[in-house]
């Protein structure tokens, strides 16, 4: 894209070109190019060798998983009924994907509309979090078309899953209708988004309820199995409420982190108010992470003292304990009051990182590490590690995908874009990193 640039080409970002040029659906999912254009740029990115690599050794993989059971793929036996295709595609996405009500929340109910520049990345990503959780759920089922039976046809509205089952289902529909105004601004259709303005805030409402719950709801499912899941990593009393409270500030690093990463490798698709706003956005949310982690620390140890498992911490298992809460929770507590107190956004982009794989290593080892603790450790099989890998792999491409064309990092204009020569002197004179709050730009996009 940046030899693009240099020439004077600018990427879609309104409803006509210079000249009043109506663009077309075609124009806008080639980004204004020509599509020889397009594709001469998709094979000069070396990132796209890496994705294609993977998808030639991970998809036959997944028809293999299909076809043969998943006994063919993995370890799985009584013992262990579930692996990395829940332990990580459910259990640490989920999580991960929080951001979405939270930044809702902020905007659309406490009116802190200064998020707004990176309210449509959160809503975003909670979507796509959501979503593969379910493809991860799929894979490891091997039945897709039964999805819906514990649901509607074996209803059971006593058992946890049945909760979960239907939470996740009925937010993942409040999170389409959340990002789709961005489609509709995208596809020019302004009845429909008119029609999702309306109801925003009853979005937001349900998003919270739905949201809220089934992220306890999924440390709930852990009572079931009190005696095979570590007594370090199990509270009957707190169970749900840890799974609660690691989710806030894990959805708030991944704003930073997916942020930070689209800020260093998508740059031309960010607009200035995206890019102006960021690091001050970024300090913010990392206040707000550091709240989420001081909770979750003072319930994790309420949840040790009340069971009284504080013999566990002198053996192996408390060594792997205290090295999951000392490098996914205390040092980032530490590293975020540094960065927070003098400014260091790089820091605490770290930091975010940091956490996350925190919260990460916090559902490998409740759901699969920990989880059997007293009999045989499970290794994934190799094929259910690339699977795992395909999966996600799979994820970054359709995040990639929608972030490339609609207006999630920048603003829709109805007008035409600016003259390549505006664009050629704003590459020229970058803007300014951090600028003071008094500076920044506060736009609805309504």
């Amino acid at each position: 894209m940046k030899q693009f640039l240099v020439k004077g080409w600018r990427p879609v970002d309104a409803e006509a070109k210079e000249g009043q040029e109506t663009l077309t659906l075609w124009n806008k999912l080639w980004l204004g190019l020509t599509f020889r254009q397009y594709l001469s740029q998709a094979v000069r990115n070396p990132f796209n060798w890496v994705i294609a690599i993977i998808f030639a050794i991970g998809i036959p993989l997944v028809l293999y998983r299909f076809v043969f059971g998943l006994g063919a793929v993995t370890h799985s036996s009584n013992d262990y009924p579930w692996g990395l295709f829940l332990s990580f595609g459910l259990f640490a996405m989920v999580p991960l994907s929080a951001s979405g009500f939270m930044l809702g929340t902020a905007v659309e109910i406490f009116g802190r509309h200064d998020f707004e520049p990176v309210e449509r990345l959160a809503m975003l990503n909670g979507l796509l979090g959501y979503f593969f959780a379910v493809v991860f759920l799929l894979v490891d089922l091997g039945q897709p078309w039964r999805l819906p039976y514990p649901m509607a046809v074996a209803f059971g509205p006593a058992a946890v899953l049945f909760l979960v089952g239907w939470h996740v289902a009925t937010y993942l529909t409040v999170q389409v209708a959340e990002v789709s105004v961005s489609f509709f601004e995208w596809m020019n259709w302004p009845v429909c988004k008119k029609f999702i303005r309306r109801i925003t805030i009853g979005l937001t409402v349900s998003g919270i309820i739905l949201s809220t719950l089934h992220q306890g709801a999924l440390g709930a499912l852990f009572t079931y199995a009190p005696g095979k899941l570590h007594p370090l990593w199990y509270s009957a009393s707190f169970q749900w409420l840890h799974f609660l409270v690691s989710a806030i500030p894990g959805g708030l690093c991944m704003v930073i982190v997916v942020s930070t990463i689209v800020k260093k490798t998508m740059a031309w698709r960010c607009d200035e108010r995206f890019m102006a706003n960021l690091d001050r956005l970024t300090i913010a949310l990392a206040k707000g992470a550091s709240m989420g982690l001081i909770t979750y620390l003072v319930i994790k140890l309420i949840g040790v003292a009340h069971d009284n498992e504080w013999i566990y911490l002198s053996t192996g298992w408390g060594s792997w304990y205290l090295f999951e809460m000392g490098i996914g929770v205390v040092l980032p507590l530490i590293l975020f009051a540094r960065g927070i107190r003098y400014n260091k956004v790089g820091l605490i982009r770290f930091t975010a990182l940091l956490t996350v794989f925190g919260v990460v290593l916090n559902r490998l080892n409740t759901a699969l590490i920990a989880f059997n603790w007293k009999l045989y450790q499970d290794i994934p099989h190799w094929k259910e590690i690339t699977i795992s890998i395909t999966l996600f792999t799979l994820y970054i491409v359709t995040y990639r995908f929608i972030l490339y064309r609609l207006p999630i990092l920048f603003e829709w204009k109805t007008q035409p874009a600016e003259a390549p020569e505006a664009v050629r002197a704003k590459t020229v004179c970058p803007t300014q990193s951090n600028p003071s709050p008094a500076g920044a730009v506060y736009r609805s996009r309504d």
